[in-house]
């Protein structure tokens, strides 16, 4: 099987979503990749994150507005770098991080998602569903599930 050429990996600045990064930016530097930071979040000036912060508590990591997500994703690739990758690119969306990711994956014609397992193993990642669970159904590529938490 021949090397991974695109790498996507999403973060939201927590920890537990760096550390998906640093692994992503290994494996993105073992196989020469490209490897796409991705950061979903949602404009400022919408107020629909209220009651998905409520309901998941201490489980919730939104970004909120495009100027965080650009820092997060600074905060991203510099670490990727320092990790390794020498490619990196980096992508901020509007949009729930299940449905941003599958796009950039598509965008890009990645052949590997990597995200962290935060939320997996949860009681509301089991009823509302979780990032990496519903990735690893839908995306249509290997998806790496970094143990981070």
């Amino acid at each position: 099987m021949p090397a991974y050429r695109t790498i996507v990996v999403g973060t939201d600045g927590s920890a537990t979503s760096l550390s998906a990064v640093d692994r992503a930016a290994s494996v993105a530097a073992d196989s020469d990749a490209e490897l796409v930071i991705v950061c979903a979040y949602t404009p400022a000036s919408r107020d629909e994150t209220a009651g998905a912060e409520d309901a998941l508590k201490d489980e919730a990591y939104l970004v909120v507005g495009w100027t965080p997500a650009e820092e997060t994703l600074r905060t991203a690739e510099d670490r990727a770098v320092a990790a390794g990758a020498g490619k990196v690119r980096t992508v901020a969306a509007d949009g729930a991080p299940v449905d941003v990711l599958r796009k950039v994956v598509e965008d890009s014609r990645a052949d590997l998602l990597v995200v962290g397992n935060k939320g997996l193993n949860t009681l509301s990642g089991r009823l509302l569903g979780s990032v990496p669970s519903d990735v690893a159904r839908r995306s249509g590529v290997d998806v790496l599930i970094v143990h981070t938490t």
